[in-house]
């Protein structure tokens, strides 16, 4: 069956076409992933869950820096369980745990700030 699926892959790159992106490979641990594919993956759940947690924080309403450094650390902690525990990949194949770690993390503290300030002052002022 794997013999049909490579096959059929090979065809589909020697055609000009690159395969559909499947969601069933995000949670697969015997998935391959190149560097770009991995890093994209990584941006976009940093950026779901910076508007997710600025969302909510701005309506709980949270104050204080001591809650950027809460959202990082939550931020870090999933993508890193993410890539280790649920995946399974070798770190050092994508360039070491600084280089996917840093994937989308300034693009989501930016977004998770303008989420967290645009609510709380739409709802408290």
């Amino acid at each position: 069956m794997k013999d049909k699926k490579s096959a059929k892959l090979n065809n589909q790159h020697q055609n000009g076409h690159s395969s559909p992106f499947k969601l069933t490979k995000l949670f697969d641990p015997e998935a391959s992933w190149d560097k770009d594919q991995l890093g994209d993956v990584l941006h976009w759940i940093r950026q779901v869950m910076a508007l997710a947690t600025g969302l909510l924080w701005g309506a709980i309403p949270l104050i204080g820096g001591i809650w950027l450094f809460v959202f990082l650390a939550i931020s870090t902690g999933v993508v890193y369980g993410y890539y280790s525990m649920l995946l399974k990949i070798d770190e050092e194949e994508f360039g070491g745990h600084g280089t996917l770690l840093q994937e989308g993390l300034f693009a989501s503290i930016t977004l998770f700030l303008l989420a967290w300030i645009l609510v709380y002052s739409l709802l408290y002022f």
